[in-house]
């Protein structure tokens, strides 16, 4: 069996399905072939299914006629679920299915497609197995997922060149920017985003409040006029403990924006750091220059986009252990504030 094609040539190809479910910041790398996929058939139908927690992300997204979630997370309702799935893929017919989630989860759905009901004819995922017809040959570990992206769409002869993350913000959530920088007095240039949180279950990819504390400190002392907290619910808690110890000069907006406000926010500021989660790779759709502090999780494989971000990772026997507990953090004690500091020098030579 083959296992390439000339897909944007085929005009039997007329309406396409897009998989990514998850997580956060995997969609939003999956952004950038999603402008692959966009630019390779200009004049076909995409669709888009998601997870209900991600559908806003693409609301107003030019990209896709249709965009579709469905809770397969729920295990409340597997096989409602599942079947509410098929059915509606079943309905519009596709004639290409791209998975860029190639789990088995969207393995077994795509197969299920064959049995009683009309099964998508070409089929791209990221590695030779059913139910792929079409997929690149197997790529060595540890890979970043852009590279496995990038490396199915070529195998279906769609070019992959797009460098970073492409959202489509709708002037709203725009506009809610503008106001916010404006209302506590935000100059371009002048503020630095810090992005300290990560959800709950992955709470040892946190740097600690009392480390971002001190590297806000340091940034207001440098010059700058302020420093601003961005992150979602599950971070409030840590931004309050930071907003503590600092002066009026930290702006602590956590839990007040939405998701896609978060570009915006981000664009005029001179820098941002962050921990390896969601909310970084929602910045990464930015050009600002953003460190990217990596203790547990492989740089290599979590990387923000762009060459806009720098990760910085200890070096130690135990890095990219990807374990939920841990009885000394050390991957994370290790980039004290004064290293982080350093970093954040060589990548912008204005700081002293």
């Amino acid at each position: 069996m083959s296992y390439c094609a000339d897909l944007p040539a085929n005009p039997a190809i007329r309406r396409i399905l897009v998989l990514k479910w998850s997580a956060m910041g995997d969609v939003i790398i999956a952004t950038a072939l999603f402008e692959d996929i966009a630019r390779a058939f200009p004049d076909r139908e995409i669709h888009l299914n998601t997870l209900p927690a991600w559908q806003e992300l693409f609301a107003q997204d030019s990209r896709f006629q249709h965009v579709f979630a469905v809770d397969l997370r729920d295990r409340r309702r597997t096989i409602p679920n599942v079947i509410e799935w098929l059915r509606q893929v079943r309905a519009q017919r596709y004639d290409l299915a791209i998975d860029l989630q190639c789990n088995d989860r969207s393995r077994l759905l795509l197969g299920l497609l064959g049995f009683g009901g009309r099964s998508i004819p070409f089929r791209l995922g990221n590695r030779r197995q059913f139910p792929y017809n079409i997929a690149p040959a197997e790529l060595p570990s540890p890979v970043h997922s852009i590279t496995r992206g990038r490396a199915e769409l070529q195998a279906g002869g769609i070019p992959a060149a797009t460098t970073r993350p492409v959202l489509h913000v709708p002037d709203h959530h725009r506009a809610r920017a503008r106001d916010l920088l404006a209302r506590h007095g935000l100059m371009a240039g002048r503020y630095a985003i810090l992005l300290p949180g990560c959800n709950a279950n992955g709470h040892l990819k946190r740097w600690g409040a009392d480390r971002y504390s001190a590297l806000a400190h340091q940034i207001h002392h440098q010059g700058l006029d302020h420093v601003v907290l961005v992150g979602g619910p599950d971070e409030i808690e840590e931004c309050q403990r930071i907003a503590q110890t600092c002066g009026p000069w930290l702006i602590n907006l956590c839990g007040q924006t939405a998701i896609l406000d978060i570009p915006s926010l981000c664009e005029p500021a001179r820098f941002i750091v962050a921990n390896d989660t969601g909310t970084a790779h929602l910045a990464a759709a930015t050009t600002v220059p953003m460190l990217v502090l990596c203790g547990p999780t492989d740089p290599r494989r979590v990387k923000p986009l762009g060459d806009n971000v720098t990760t910085l990772q200890a070096d130690l026997p135990c890095i990219n252990c990807y374990r939920k507990d841990c009885s000394h953090h050390t991957c994370m004690a290790m980039l004290t504030p004064s290293r982080v500091w350093r970093q954040l020098s060589e990548i912008d030579a204005g700081l002293t």
